[in-house]
């Protein structure tokens, strides 16, 4: 496959205007299949779940959408793009999708922060899911790692890098996520949205906007999650150790762990196969 290709398979032709600007989004599958939302993390988009968008199609209707400050979605000045925004955001995509009322619930599958996201929309917003799906979630202290930290202190240094250094920088931090590897044209898709004009200030805004109080705000309440819960887990995630995993299914009730040997946080591209097994299980179920 081509350099252009890579860059122009995966395309979110519908939009939607959030309180948060500009949300793009896409939507795959038969209308009346039963409704599956997947969630990004950061520094990520909906493109780390483009395979598993199309063959979940062959049996449900699959939501994904590129959060604001994201992706294909909105990046301007001044723009909330914090955790607790995206909870927002998510609650009124539910609301416009039609996946709220009795019998209407999705399923949903969150990685990173996504996770974040899902359980702060469910927690504190009211949102329903059939099942709940946590791949390598945010979702326990301490949030961030050291570089993460360093970016987020200091964003207004880092936006005005030069465009060559910065585009170095997004590319060797979205590579240390353990396991092995990217492949090169999906590296290069991944850092594509945080660079240019209005990509690389985006980068910087998003990290310097959240922190640990958007954990510490549903932490406790991890025992009221209601729906049924798989958490899957890269043993090799170089950014939230697999202690997380145990720990937050622990706390769960009820909820299932599956590790996924010698994945990183990526797991989505680095064992496809294995979290595609686990996640049609899982979805398929009751």
């Amino acid at each position: 496959m081509t350099g252009t290709e890579w860059k122009t398979e995966w395309k979110l032709d519908r939009s939607y205007l959030s309180s948060s600007g500009e949300v793009r989004w896409a939507e795959f599958g038969a209308p009346d299949a039963p409704p599956v939302v997947l969630l990004h993390g950061t520094p990520f988009s909906s493109y780390v779940w483009r395979g598993f968008a199309r063959g979940l199609a062959d049996r449900y209707r699959v939501f994904v959408w590129d959060m604001p400050g994201y992706g294909a979605s909105e990046k301007r000045a001044g723009q909330d793009v914090s955790l607790a925004a995206q909870g927002r955001v998510f609650g009124e995509l539910l609301e416009e999708w039609g996946l709220t009322g009795e019998g209407a619930e999705p399923a949903v599958v969150a990685h990173d922060f996504g996770g974040c996201v899902a359980l702060r929309a469910h927690l504190l917003h009211g949102a329903r899911y059939r099942r709940l799906a946590l791949v390598d979630p945010v979702a326990l202290p301490p949030f961030g790692s050291a570089t993460y930290q360093l970016f987020g202190g200091h964003a207004e240094v880092f936006e005005q890098l030069p465009p060559a250094p910065h585009r170095a920088l997004v590319r060797e931090y979205i590579g240390s996520t353990g396991g092995p590897g990217l492949h090169p044209a999906v590296w290069e898709r991944l850092v594509e949205p945080w660079c240019g004009e209005s990509g690389q200030p985006a980068f910087y805004r998003q990290i310097a906007q959240n922190d640990q109080r958007f954990i510490d705000e549903i932490e406790g309440r991890y025992g009221e999650v209601e729906p049924p819960v798989l958490v899957c887990w890269g043993t090799a995630d170089a950014w939230i150790p697999v202690a997380h995993a145990h720990e937050l299914a622990a706390r769960i009730p009820g909820a299932r762990l599956r590790l996924i040997e010698g994945a990183g946080h990526l797991v989505q591209e680095d064992a496809p196969a294995e979290l595609g097994v686990a996640l049609s299980g899982f979805l398929g179920e009751g």
